[in-house]
């Protein structure tokens, strides 16, 4: 496909987007910079929570003198904490994510820059680490909000990639050691090795998880029919293939049988999965998912905001 340009992935609408998003976590990782996330530790942030009992060595400060001249005893302010949650990037980068019309690839990239200003609105670190056969570092976790036109850029100036080694990338990925904090991967999540490997490399991460799934009906059927030379994308490894009523019926059971398979995991690891039909509009289907409504609400709200304007 050719080259992308920062205005095929940003636009005045994917930011309003995202300014109206807020990325929702009920854990926050210790010792990170305050930003508009509450933390279960207790510190000197900005919001009271409770009191405790004064002991000897707490800071005078937090010491609640008008409940010491009521009760004679000392106790000391507590305050939720409000810290930034990292959020790690991984859009998939490789050969097949570039073929296609419009490309998968687009449909990645555009919601990979809607998260990342979505945090960086709330003050939270960003990471973008791209991959194909392996995991690239295109942006090390930074903060800023002027930061996402720079990873549009950055995102637009990325050259298809080679076969999809998911599980290898995941790899490399637990191997830096990051902060605790959220890995938001987006792919089709097909790969060579198979969706168990995927799988359990994704339950390797300590980091929580948020998988977008980018997908077409093709998927599920492709429509094909008669005698084909079939070419993989990524291998280039060729197979000449009679398809018949019979072989299309086998696809779809050892398609259902693979969705099956990560949808189950998703269930039994409490992973969000957004599903993403890549002949839509990637922005408001993620959006609405992030903000709990279905297809129908996102639609109706669409359709609102063309009347109202």
């Amino acid at each position: 496909m050719p080259a992308l340009a920062r205005t095929d992935l940003v636009d005045p609408a994917l930011f309003e987007a995202a300014r109206r998003l807020h990325l929702d976590v009920q854990r926050v990782a210790p010792r990170g910079r305050f930003a508009d996330h509450r933390s279960r530790d207790r510190g000197t942030g900005i919001e009271f929570e409770d009191h405790r009992p004064y002991t000897v060595g707490d800071d005078l400060r937090a010491v609640d003198w008008n409940l010491e001249r009521r009760s004679g005893r000392l106790f000391v302010r507590l305050f939720e904490q409000q810290e930034d949650v990292p959020l790690y990037l991984l859009p998939d980068v490789s050969g097949s994510a570039f073929l296609e019309t419009p490309p998968r690839a687009l449909a990645g990239l555009r919601t990979t820059v809607l998260l990342a200003a979505a945090a960086l609105f709330q003050h939270d670190t960003v990471g973008v680490f791209p991959f194909a056969e392996d995991l690239q570092l295109l942006a090390r976790p930074a903060a800023g909000r002027n930061l996402a036109v720079t990873l549009a850029d950055r995102l637009a100036a990325l050259e298809p990639g080679g076969r999809t080694d998911l599980p290898r990338a995941l790899e490399r990925l637990a191997s830096m050691r990051l902060r605790s904090g959220i890995v938001a991967v987006v792919s089709d999540f097909f790969d060579p090795a198979g969706i168990e490997a995927v799988t359990r490399a994704l339950g390797r991460l300590r980091h929580r998880l948020l998988l977008i799934q980018l997908t077409r009906g093709s998927d599920a059927e492709p429509g094909l029919a008669g005698d084909l030379r079939l070419v993989d994308c990524e291998s280039g490894f060729a197979e000449d293939v009679s398809i018949t009523p019979a072989v299309r019926a086998r696809y779809r059971e050892a398609y259902a049988a693979w969705e099956g398979s990560l949808a189950a995991f998703c269930k039994r690891r409490g992973v969000p999965r957004i599903q993403v039909d890549c002949d839509g509009d990637a922005v408001a289907q993620v959006s609405a998912a992030l903000r709990g409504e279905t297809a129908a609400d996102a639609a109706s709200g669409a359709a609102a905001g063309e009347v109202a304007s």
